[in-house]
Formats: structure tokens, sequence, C-alpha cells
């Protein structure tokens, strides 16, 4: 088998497990009966961070924001130096 193929095909196996995964997580949340959910998440464009959710997550989603921002001005300035 060709090594582009093998990329191809693995890349649209991690694709469809992970619509699995979050399927059975949805499902999982959906039965169980009285649970507070929270939770937070970060979007990157670029350099520009964009927070969202409550709790406990959103705080650890600001730190993961502001590291990763960190981490790509470091990594824009090395490239551009190099």
């Amino acid at each position: 088998m060709e090594k582009g193929m093998l990329l191809i095909g693995l890349g649209m196996g991690m694709i469809v497990l992970g619509f699995l995964l979050v399927l059975v997580g949805v499902l999982l949340g959906a039965s169980s009966e009285g649970s507070d959910v929270e939770g937070g998440g970060v979007i990157m464009i670029g350099p520009i961070p964009i927070v969202f959710g409550s709790g406990r997550g959103a705080t650890l989603a600001m730190i993961l924001a502001v590291l990763l921002m960190v981490l790509w001005i470091a990594a824009f300035l090395l490239a551009r130096r190099g």
C-alpha cells in the first residue's frame, strides 16, 4: 500500500473515531439525571484565543489559551529570526 493512502486511511479513521467518541459522550451525558455539567474550551485563531465555558474548566481553558498564545508568538519570532 502506498504511504499516502495509508495516511489518508489513518486520518479518516481518526475522524470517524472522534465522531463516535463524541456520540458516546453525548449519549452518556443525556442518560445521567440531575448531573451538573461544567466545562470550557479554547479556539485558537492564529495567536488570538477565544475562551468559552463555565466553572473550573473555563479557568483551565484560559490558562491554556495564554500558554498557547505565548508559544505561538515565540515560535513565530524564532521562525522569523531563522
